[in-house]
């Protein structure tokens, strides 16, 4: 039986996560199933992916709020609610869901994530220096971030009330106030000594925060290691699969072409129609892929339009398509994309970049369950899982995440290992 229990709301999230425990040698599974056998998992620490960023605040909330009831008819201790480190998705309704659920009077929810300069002050949430409405996340096209101020954004999915908090000291008393309890944190020792405070009164049987408070957890709620990890021998060829628009990665892409990568960009055509990958032209269209990976040992296929993506919003308005159809149909075709050539004697490693590209792609491959080993960089997740009998290996990241060399220095890292 588990001692933890992470609720994620995507997927490469729940890695990120469930990574801060495994790094540490802690038994820790990643699954995408709300109806999991929770009597049947032996890991110490289980992370459930919920799929629940993009759907409605009231269907989310109810997901939450029906799993939370489901695990404290067992003998699991905690359960954390990992949330977005730039605020995105049903933040309010899935925190309002594990509260009313729980029967507690209280949900500590400790948002930052210092480790990558994200940080709360004043109740108020700033990535690199400014509010996160200021931020690439405040103009995503598909779930831009409205709230800098996060008592303010839980608001608007909940009328369960929150308050925001300076950070606490090891000693100090918690707040009385019921509700969602917010408290700023600007350095990790802040994070830890407020997790330390919260311990100490026995109020962390519920909590809520990112993967910078979730790296806290093993030390806070004392989970000791039972195995040793070593690092895997990795292909060191690598291709990376994009489905994300975040700036970052964006920039990230660019310096691996000027580096040498070759650089993929998949047509209007390949990302939204259905079936493409099954097609007469997507069949040629793979030998030409399969054709790149045997040439160059790095390589990149992206679905960023050159310039922008006007191209694709072009094609989706002839197409009648919303911004809800072409998420879903993007990372659709990457995912069949990739079923198509994870059998390739000329794939490497492989690096994943988004939660819907990373759950697409594992569905279209019959993967389920992952298994987070260590981070190759802050929140660059290494994961394994068995296809058909065998162990392969997979990396992952959410789109904001590193430095604008990260996949020069991933390729390097891969190459001598």
């Amino acid at each position: 039986m588990s001692l933890l229990l992470i609720i994620a709301d995507d997927f490469t999230g729940a890695l990120d996560t469930g990574v801060q425990f495994a790094a540490r040698g802690i038994r820790t599974q990643v699954v995408v199933d709300t109806e999991i056998d929770f009597a049947s998992q032996n890991a110490e620490v289980l992370v459930i992916d919920t799929e629940t960023r993009h759907l409605p605040a009231d269907k989310a909330y109810d997901i939450v709020y029906q799993l939370t009831k489901r695990c404290l008819k067992t003998d699991i201790h905690y359960i954390y609610k990992k949330t977005d480190s730039a605020l995105r998705g049903n933040i309010g309704a899935e925190l309002a869901a594990l509260l009313d659920a729980s029967g507690c009077r209280q949900l500590p929810f400790l948002p930052a994530f210092p480790q990558l300069n994200r940080i709360t002050k004043n109740g108020v949430h700033y990535i690199d220096g400014v509010p996160v409405t200021e931020s690439p996340f405040g103009i995503d096209p598909f779930e831009p971030v409205r709230h800098s101020v996060i008592t303010e954004l839980i608001a608007e999915q909940t009328d369960c009330p929150a308050h925001s908090f300076p950070a606490l000291n090891e000693t100090d008393p918690v707040p009385k106030t019921d509700g969602i309890l917010v408290f700023d944190a600007e350095h990790i020792k802040e994070l830890t000594a407020t997790g330390k405070a919260l311990f100490r009164q026995n109020t962390l049987q519920i909590m809520a925060g990112c993967a910078g408070f979730g790296a806290s957890l093993p030390e806070l709620l004392n989970i000791t290691p039972d195995t040793k990890r070593t690092f895997p021998k990795l292909d060191e060829r690598l291709l990376v699969v994009c489905g994300s628009v975040n700036p970052i990665t964006l920039a990230q892409l660019d310096m691996a072409e000027q580096a040498g990568f070759s650089r993929l960009r998949l047509t209007p055509e390949q990302k939204l129609t259905s079936g493409y990958w099954k097609s007469s032209d997507g069949t040629e269209h793979l030998k030409q892929i399969e054709s790149m990976l045997k040439k160059n040992p790095h390589c990149i296929i992206e679905t960023n339009d050159p310039g922008g993506n006007q191209l694709t919003a072009d094609y989706a308005a002839a197409h009648d398509m919303d911004l809800e159809t072409v998420r879903v149909r993007i990372a659709g075709s990457l995912g069949a994309l990739v079923g198509e050539i994870f059998t390739s004697p000329s794939l490497g490693t492989l690096l994943l970049t988004g939660g819907d590209t990373l759950l697409q792609c594992m569905n279209c491959i019959g993967v389920s369950e992952l298994e987070p080993i260590c981070e190759l960089a802050k929140g660059v997740v290494l994961a394994q899982f068995t296809y058909h009998g065998c162990s392969r290996h997979v990396i992952t990241k959410s789109g904001g995440f590193g430095q604008e060399d990260l996949l020069i220095t991933l390729a390097d890292r891969i190459g001598g290992n």
